[in-house]
């Protein structure tokens, strides 16, 4: 359900500013990490903008490898109390060895649909090119001139209509002349008809290897017998005013053409997570078929003018400016001449817009959740199996979506939860002999993959430290809380998140057990990818009560409490959780002011490590604050400066949050140095810590992970607003060098809408709107005021 009021929303967008924001450049794309990403949440396309071939990679949202598996490991059950004696016992390196073996299978892998390619076969020099994606239209276009005639090309991936939709123009009649074709990685059909349409299906893998496992001698495995095994259809229908089409077999030849229009529609079989794709899968050519048909019947303005009117529904709802200065440099140079200390006001603005912009491309409701690299890859072994990865990658991908204007984005990511409830009751059971609740690992997939992933059983495969994190339910359920705290949707918090926020407590009030000092703790434990060193030099990743284990846990029951009040409801089980509560261990300061991670007090075997998991409680949670926790704050600081400041791109966002958390903005904005550091497309792989934008500024881990750009968005909205603890802060972080802006739009817990400016670096004016009539406490600097909004009503707020 979405949050906010169709009467306010209407009349927001009609007051909001679409700022003139684009990424452009100089020359056509020659690497993937160069083209520009369109999408409508289930169809994506990266645009290289060619002007002798234009290749555009297609990816279809639910096109994966797989079907649904088993995956859980039997024995698992059998080791948890060896495991747990070992641990208790100190035998750390027997607890982990143990954990390996109880491992199950890994996760499948994000498939690429295929490649459109427009060979003009012409080598002629061209003159005047340019290339750009407008955000203010989600349009990629490109011009250029060759031997005296202009062309243009638009690309776009309708929501309203969903197919991308590609226009190719001339200036003079009869100079348009190029081959289409389609080709996939996937196994496939190509066939083409004198009518201008080109149909491509083909089948995905019933199992990929992931490419960091090493090689085998079957990376990538077809069911043979024909039966399984996600179908896909493919079609391209090319519309021409003039001119003519051939066919040739798997391609069509376009002679002579004044203006051309390119359908392109996909779909697959996938019928949900629980449905084998190939005898129980539906028939895509039906939508495929059908979502051209319908195309057909528009024109392209018609076409074009809905696709504008859909998108901008969405991104149109914040407005964000930093400069009105006329953007003159071409993207990927402001990108090699940014430097933090003095920083390039555009492109901060345009980082911010960016993510959004990616989001509502890669996220609709009804759909999937984005996965690491959204919904464009290119690769037959993506990188990480382009999976869901649940100890923070997926999560950070929806850090934004509340709090800048697009709840309905976050609907894809709550609905999925739903699905990993079913099978994580399963690995609760299997793996752990738990009959209640539900839990789910570091990683997932389209199949709702739940279990600890390595290779059934065999040693040395899944690492512990990342594999063993039971936890992950947990994390998830935050997003059903926060989406109930922004929306006050009552509906929503009854009949979808409570229930599966009460399964994975029920899973934790189980998987607790008494420790040390009377307290319950976790057992088998581990802080997401980092390991430690032990009094005596053992090098480890399981151990009991990680400080992001127990604050899951603090952060769950207090939410179910919270929630049991609101509904007045299930007090019985918020009185266990309470109860539960007070017997975890509590926040403890190490012995060099930081925060601990561990139980006990180690370091860590990576004393820079990427991962800041037990900062949770600071962000993206509200356990730890300057205010209320003071010396808490402080020891989560302490960290920061410990681990320093490189980073792979998504850690560097979730730097820039945590430090706007602690209220300093300038070391917050310090940070994009590194976020917006240059990455050599042609170079895959970097020896350093990594991290930095690729001259599309999709963001660099490396390789490109899409959670750094979601990440800073969340990051930058944090420096301008904050909504905790029942006030709204207004510019809590904001960096000097941010002297003079304003944004409007953002959103604030409890259901308003915030508009904000600010100049030479103070409050200059704000104002509220609220979903309901409602007091709402502001707070600005030092200064605080209690206004009483009024349903649908600008209120000005007097600081």
């Amino acid at each position: 359900m979405v949050c906010f009021s169709l009467l306010v929303m209407l009349a927001f967008q009609a007051k909001a500013a679409t700022t003139d924001l684009k990424l452009w450049y100089r020359t056509p794309a020659k690497e993937w990490n160069e083209a520009l990403p369109v999408g409508n949440g289930r169809l994506g396309a990266m645009v290289t903008g060619g002007t002798n071939k234009e290749v555009i990679y297609l990816k279809e949202q639910s096109l994966w490898s797989g079907q649904p598996a088993d995956k859980t490991n039997p024995k698992s059950r059998s080791f948890l109390p060896h495991i747990r004696k070992a641990i208790f016992e100190g035998n750390y390196q027997k607890g982990d060895s143990l954990i390996n073996l109880s491992e199950g299978g890994f996760t499948e892998s994000y498939m690429p649909l295929g490649q459109l390619t427009l060979d003009f076969s012409n080598s002629t020099s061209v003159t005047d090119y340019y290339r750009e994606l407008n955000l203010n239209t989600a349009i990629t276009t490109s011009t250029f001139k060759r031997n005296g005639v202009e062309y243009s090309q638009e690309v776009f991936s309708s929501i309203p209509d969903q197919i991308i939709v590609i226009r190719l123009r001339a200036d003079l009649k009869g100079k348009i002349s190029f081959t289409a074709g389609l080709n996939s990685l996937l196994r496939n059909h190509i066939t083409s008809s004198p009518d201008g349409l080109l149909v491509m299906t083909g089948v995905a893998p019933i199992h990929v290897d992931p490419d960091y496992m090493g090689e085998t001698e079957n990376p990538v495995i077809y069911d043979e017998t024909g039966k399984e095994g996600t179908r896909f259809d493919t079609r391209v229908k090319i519309i021409n005013k003039s001119g003519k089409i051939e066919s040739f077999g798997d391609s069509l030849k376009v002679i002579n053409a004044d203006e051309v229009v390119i359908l392109v529609s996909a779909a697959t079989s996938f019928n949900g997570f629980d449905k084998f794709p190939g005898s129980q899968g539906k028939d895509p050519a039906v939508q495929s078929k059908g979502n051209i048909s319908m195309a057909m019947g528009k024109t392209y303005s018609q076409l074009k003018e809905a696709h504008i009117k859909a998108y901008q529904k969405f991104f149109n709802r914040v407005s964000f400016k930093l400069t009105e200065e006329k953007d003159t440099i071409a993207t990927y140079k402001r990108l090699l001449a940014y430097k933090a200390e003095a920083p390039d006001l555009h492109l901060d603005q345009l980082l911010f817009n960016y993510g959004r912009y990616l989001l509502i491309s890669s996220s609709q409701p009804g759909g999937l959740p984005a996965n690491l690299q959204g919904i464009w890859s290119n690769k037959l072994r993506p990188p990480w199996s382009d999976n869901f990865t649940n100890n923070i990658n997926i999560q950070m991908n929806y850090w934004p979506a509340e709090v800048t204007n697009l709840s309905e984005m976050h609907q894809p990511m709550l609905r999925y939860i739903h699905d990993l409830s079913i099978t994580g009751a399963k690995t609760a059971a299997i793996h752990y002999g738990i009959e209640k609740g539900w839990c789910a690992h570091h990683n997932s997939d389209i199949w709702a993959l739940t279990n600890p992933v390595g290779n059934y059983g065999k040693s040395g495969v899944g690492s512990v430290c990342w594999a063993a994190f039971p936890m992950t339910g947990a994390w998830y359920c935050q997003h059903l809380w926060t989406h109930y705290e922004y929306s006050l949707d009552k509906d929503f918090l009854r009949n979808e998140a409570y229930p599966l926020m009460k399964g994975a407590a029920e899973f934790l009030l189980e998987w607790l057990i008494e420790g040390p000092e009377g307290y319950l703790v976790t057992n088998p434990s581990t802080s997401p990818e980092n390991r430690y060193i032990t009094s005596t030099g053992y090098v480890g990743s399981a151990q009991i009560a990680s400080t992001i284990d127990m604050t899951l846990c603090k952060e769950l029951f207090g939410n179910i409490i919270h929630a049991s009040k609101i509904l007045d409801s299930d007090q019985d089980f918020a009185k266990k959780l309470s109860e539960t509560i007070k017997k975890l261990p509590p926040y403890k300061i190490g012995k060099h002011g930081n925060l601990q991670e561990w139980f006990y007090d180690w370091d860590d075997k990576e004393p820079t490590h990427r991962h800041v998991s037990h900062l949770y409680g600071l962000y993206p949670g509200n356990l730890i604050s300057p205010e209320k926790t003071p010396e808490l704050a402080n020891a989560c600081k302490q960290t920061l400066i410990q681990r320093g400041d490189e980073g792979t791109g998504w850690s560097t966002a979730l730097r820039v949050c945590l430090w706007s958390r602690l209220k300093d903005g300038n070391k917050a904005h310090s940070l994009f140095g590194y976020l917006l550091r240059y990455v050599d497309p042609a170079n895959y792989e970097r020896g350093d810590k990594g991290g930095g934008s690729y001259p599309n500024l999709l963001g660099a881990c490396p390789p490109f992970m899409i959670d750094g750009n979601f990440g800073v968005t969340a990051g930058i909205a944090e420096m301008l607003l904050q909504s905790e603890d029942g006030k709204i802060e207004l510019l809590p972080a904001l960096p000097k060098v941010w002297k003079d802006g304003k944004i409007s739009g953002l959103r604030a817990k409890g259901g308003y809408t915030m508009n904000i400016s600010w100049k030479n670096g103070k409050l200059l004016k704000a104002s509220v709107i609220a979903d309901r009539n409602n007091t709402v406490n502001i707070k600005y600097r030092d200064k605080a005021v209690v206004v009483n909004a009024k349903i649908g009503e600008e209120i000005r707020i007097k600081l």
